[in-house]
């Protein structure tokens, strides 16, 4: 009977123990995934005063560039599908789809937009226009706040990556739903580059 009572207590207090560890899993990789959702909002911050700024800027050039309402066009398309697939990301931040298209639609934006300043630089009248010195120096601003954010982004994806496929929290990262999330990543090198506003 003692035998008995002993065994039900170790078992007792070993289900315990179990229960403990599994919360303290289940509450870290909570902590994680909401880093990176958090982190991810900073880029969205970034990403829609970038998106602001644009029609902006369209529109600043247009009188300057009458010739070249492709290119505009271009820009603004480009603007408009990045802008839908930041929100689609920012529904569920580090869904591998959502942030491959949301990196596929940024790098789309960024060639359409060297493409617009490389234009540019032929209108001397515009390179000196003082909206487009401050647009200039907006969207150079929020370029680099874009990629601070995205450092900072792809982070805590790391951490949270890290921490559901380390042993012992890969055992219920999948019981509890906690998936891969995915990095916000460029898709070429020429897309890694910043447009250039220089004028």
């Amino acid at each position: 009977m003692t035998f008995l009572l002993i065994a039900i207590g170790v078992l007792f207090v070993g289900a315990i123990v179990v229960a403990l560890f599994c919360i303290g899993v289940y509450n870290s990789l909570v902590a994680l995934r909401n880093r990176y959702k958090n982190a991810f909002a900073q880029i969205d911050v970034q990403l829609k005063r970038r998106y602001d700024l644009i029609p902006n800027l369209v529109e600043t050039v247009k009188g300057y560039m009458k010739h070249e309402k492709e290119t505009l066009e271009a820009v603004i398309q480009a603007r408009n599908s990045a802008s839908q697939a930041a929100e689609q990301a920012g529904a569920n931040p580090g869904d591998p789809t959502a942030m491959r298209s949301l990196a596929s639609a940024e790098g789309q934006l960024g060639g359409a937009l060297g493409r617009l300043f490389a234009l540019a630089e032929s209108y001397p009248d515009l390179k000196a226009n003082e909206n487009m010195l401050q647009l200039q120096e907006e969207l150079t601003s929020t370029e680099n706040k874009v990629s601070f954010s995205r450092q900072s982004y792809n982070d805590s994806v790391t951490r949270y990556n890290t921490k559901r496929e380390q042993f012992p929290a890969v055992l219920l990262a999948g019981m509890f739903g906690f998936g891969a999330a995915e990095l916000f990543e460029v898709e070429s090198e020429k897309e890694r580059d910043a447009p250039k506003v220089s004028f």
